[in-house]
């Protein structure tokens, strides 16, 4: 009698994730908090590159389309790489091409060229996209297919905690709270030092990367000596495995619009940091490093609303918990566009809460139901992730036009209004009659 409550019991409250497989969980669960460090200190550099290489807004904007070229680029060659060689061997490509990318930081400031920069942030966004396609799938498929959201969730709960470590390292060590005005920079280029001001402040984002580098490479080395557990299609027989084909996927309406909500929910998440900093001191002219810990600080309120979704989704269906969320952040977006001031920086800090749960919520609806094509869609979108470079391209652009940061502050308020549409309505899963699909149940057992 106690064994069948308590089979009963596990039925109805599944484990987070299979029995045995704690290491494994925890080494990739890791991953999501690296790949927030770099991702995010994007919203230092652009900042810090404005001032060290007098450059507009609209081309510090080019920082983050360098790096999410790099998701999306490298995200279908890393689905294929994990497909042919399994989720191991492309997290640890991925982790040794992240290391990469930060080693590239010295030379590109000895040699102070730009461009050389959004290469090294390139290389980065590499091997975070081998990254992210592994992990995501792996994780949601690491356990019970009916907590693959809430599992998604709590290690995409470590994201934020990257994201504050990257954004707090680089207000304390890149920015150096020197602000010059018009009359001290001209003092400096009459006395001949300018440029050696320039260099210097070029040089501050050197150490924290090199830092970052040397920890991620260790981490591969780490995953690199660690058995991993076989999920999905890798549990079965190479000659009875399944192959799943991209061109199904577009028969699957809640994958398709799943797409474009990663689309759009990155490209607002990344333009309100990514300009978070300026909207603070157009509209408060707070200095940068007090800016600097009010996007620290946001991004805790993140990580927070990460950890507290993870739990209320054991009571709230996730697509209704993500659809208030979404209504709730068009509005405070809503008051931001007309009340540009403090209320307005209380409105943008808000939405870093609600919007927390989107993407593993989206991704893992999103993947749903796709079988032997998971992998793939999976890779797709995390290709998807484009829209962190399109969005702050396109905030800039009107701010270039209208010179108001609350007007650009339009672009998150559309994105939000799809993602409360997709959550609701566009997620529901229609799986084609045609489509020969493994059950959930198959897919989620280990080898």
């Amino acid at each position: 009698m106690p064994t069948r409550n308590a089979n009963a019991n596990l039925n109805q409250h599944p484990p987070l994730f299979s029995a045995g497989n704690t290491l494994p969980f925890v080494l990739v669960t890791a991953l999501f908090l690296f790949w927030g460090i770099p991702s995010n200190m994007n919203d230092i550099l652009i900042k810090q590159f404005i001032k060290s290489f007098e450059i507009t807004r609209l081309k510090a904007g080019l920082i983050q389309s360098a790096f999410y070229m790099g998701y999306f680029l490298l995200a279908i060659p890393a689905a294929l790489v994990m497909r042919r060689f399994g989720y191991k061997t492309g997290l640890v490509i991925g982790l040794f091409l992240y290391s990469a990318g930060t080693f590239l930081f010295w030379p590109a400031a000895i040699v102070r060229q730009y461009g050389f920069f959004l290469f090294a942030l390139f290389v980065i966004a590499s091997g975070a996209s081998f990254l992210e396609t592994g992990a995501n799938s792996f994780i949601a498929l690491l356990g019970d297919p009916r907590t693959s959201e809430r599992r998604l969730n709590f290690s995409q709960a470590f994201n934020p905690v990257g994201a504050v470590t990257g954004v707090l390292v680089g207000t304390v060590f890149i920015f150096s709270g020197v602000e010059l005005n018009p009359r001290q920079v001209a003092s400096l280029k009459a006395g001949g030092t300018y440029d050696a001001y320039l260099r210097s402040e070029t040089l501050r984002v050197v150490t924290p990367y090199l830092v970052l580098g040397t920890v991620i490479f260790i981490w591969a080395l780490l995953i690199l000596r660690t058995k991993f557990p076989k999920v999905a299609e890798e549990a079965e027989p190479a000659t009875s495995r399944q192959h799943g084909k991209a061109s199904d996927l577009i028969h699957y309406p809640h994958f398709v619009y799943g797409v474009v909500a990663q689309f759009l929910y990155v490209g607002a998440q990344v333009g309100t940091w990514s300009y978070y900093i300026q909207y603070i001191q157009d509209y408060t002219h707070q200095p940068e490093k007090i800016a600097g810990y009010f996007l620290t600080s946001t991004l805790v309120a993140f990580g927070v609303g990460r950890f507290s979704a993870t739990y209320l989704m054991k009571f709230i269906p996730p697509t209704r918990l993500m659809g208030a969320y979404g209504i709730i952040n068009v509005a405070l977006v809503g008051i931001a566009v007309l009340f540009p001031g403090w209320l307005g920086v209380g409105a943008v800090f808000m939405t870093s809460f609600f919007m927390s749960l989107m993407f593993p919520t989206i991704f893992a609806l999103g993947i749903k139901e796709l079988g032997p094509n998971t992998k793939v869609g999976g890779s797709i979108i995390i290709m998807s992730i484009i829209g962190g470079a399109i969005a702050p391209l396109a905030m800039a652009f009107i701010f270039k036009r209208v010179h108001s940061m609350a007007i650009a502050m339009l672009v998150p308020l559309a994105c939000y209004t799809f993602i409360t549409y997709y959550a609701f309505y566009g997620s529901r899963v229609r799986v084609p009659a045609r489509a020969a699909i493994a059950r959930p149940e198959e897919w989620s057992r280990l080898k």
